[in-house]
């Protein structure tokens, strides 16, 4: 189904644990049940709980349509999960991250982060035809290997530039592996002390348009999102306070 390797190593962690305490084939409503209650909950609530339902939920729905067997878990409702408002960065401190770095290629690297929301695999993929120069977008190969196009703004252009009129792109335009940028972020976050990751930089880039002006619609389009619940979650520090920035009363001239 075009998978990535870390959501083949989910299932594979999930299911694993599931099959060696469970026989699935003989698996009841309340044997899955007690099994999920017996999984201690990590510091996010039910977040471990809730991964090993929907792992166990999918499993049960592929056993059934590829071999008509039982599915017991449709009468189980998913765990409800705790809401934690998980961090994302300021402009100032997009800026501080900025002056710490002297390399242009890793500049570059950051302001695409920030500028457009791409994944971890989808900014390491980058090819030099893959950019769109007068448009202002790159195509990527997202999530299900389906072909996107993700945007960017000047700083990225600037920088962009900078790195390409210095190197001569081999595989992608970095040189360095999904691993490498992954090891210099590592770095740059000891470094500044404030949180440097692909999904720190994809909340980023929604909640600072967000804080922008920019609607949910707009932004689940810009930032290729399946669905609006899902700007929701990676904008919850969008506040009330910023939301009054944008407020005119209906009764204003």
């Amino acid at each position: 189904m075009g998978c990535s390797a870390k959501t083949i190593d989910f299932y594979n962690d999930r299911l694993g644990q599931f099959i060696s305490n469970i026989n699935y084939l003989r698996a009841t409503t309340i044997s899955i049940e007690r099994y999920l209650n017996t999984i201690v909950p990590n510091q996010n609530g039910l977040a471990t709980r809730h991964a090993s339902y929907r792992a166990i939920k999918t499993f049960y729905h592929w056993l059934n349509a590829e071999f008509s067997l039982n599915n017991p878990i449709v009468g189980i409702s998913a765990p409800i999960l705790a809401k934690p408002i998980m961090p994302a960065l300021d402009e100032n401190q997009v800026k501080y991250l900025m002056e710490l770095i002297n390399n242009i290629r890793d500049k570059a690297i950051i302001a695409l982060f920030v500028e457009s929301g791409l994944r971890l695999s989808e900014l390491a993929n980058i090819k030099t035809d893959d950019i769109n120069w007068s448009e202002h977008c790159i195509k990527v190969l997202g999530k299900g290997r389906k072909t996107a196009f993700a945007p960017f703004g000047d700083m990225t252009e600037k920088y962009l530039k900078a790195w390409l009129s210095e190197y001569t792109p081999k595989d992608n335009i970095w040189g360095i592996s999904a691993d490498g940028i992954a090891t210099m972020l590592k770095r740059f976050e000891a470094k500044a002390g404030i949180p440097c990751n692909p999904h720190t930089f994809r909340r980023t880039f929604a909640v600072l348009l967000r804080k922008s002006g920019i609607d949910t619609m707009t932004i689940k389009e810009l930032d290729r999102w399946e669905s609006l619940e899902m700007v929701q979650r990676y904008t919850r520090s969008f506040s009330f306070q910023d939301s009054m920035k944008f407020y005119k009363s209906p009764l204003s001239p």
